[in-house]
């Protein structure tokens, strides 16, 4: 079986997070317009933020060996994003969402595709999920065009997931 902490895909190398990523994370939330997308605490600083991300992060390896990992570039080795396969309770039951965020200097370059489309493929071929979900506030447009172009189709709405309007999107809609 491939290793969940060490994978790769045409650009980007994908490896767990530290603690000493924390400050390097602290640039996603320079100018970051979408910010509001995500459901942060926001009474709270963005030192603070960083710290609990990533903290929640290693506490998932530890849980279920899944959560966002670092994403790299390759060409640069510049720490540019977090992505992985994050264990939700939906509804019940638990579904495996496909995460990304991604450094705003980073946007525009099909990082979020590429990310997206590996965990995709990972989530299936190696994890052998039946399911993968997005979680998609509702006016995140180009998170929405992600899970279309990973193959996602809308499932259903929630009208209040982490005090957010959100779109799921899934692989598989029984």
């Amino acid at each position: 079986m491939s290793n969940y902490f060490n994978q790769e895909s045409v650009r980007l190398f994908y490896r767990p997070l530290s603690m000493t990523d924390v400050e390097s994370w602290l640039e996603f939330f320079d100018d970051n317009p979408n910010i509001g997308f995500i459901g942060l605490d926001f009474s709270k600083s963005y030192d603070e933020l960083a710290h609990q991300w990533i903290a929640k992060q290693i506490e998932r390896y530890e849980d279920c060996g899944l959560g966002h990992l670092a994403v790299l570039e390759k060409s640069s080795n510049s720490f540019i994003a977090m992505a992985g396969i994050i264990p939700r309770e939906m509804n019940g039951v638990i579904e495996h969402e496909i995460a990304y965020s991604i450094k705003p200097k980073f946007w525009r370059r099909g990082y979020g595709t590429e990310m997206a489309n590996h965990m995709r493929t990972y989530g299936q071929d190696v994890i052998n999920l039946s399911r993968l979900i997005s979680i998609i506030h509702v006016e995140n447009e180009g998170s929405i065009k992600v899970a279309q172009r990973n193959q996602m189709k809308l499932w259903y709405n929630i009208d209040d997931y982490m005090g957010m309007p959100c779109h799921v999107y899934s692989t598989h809609i029984t």
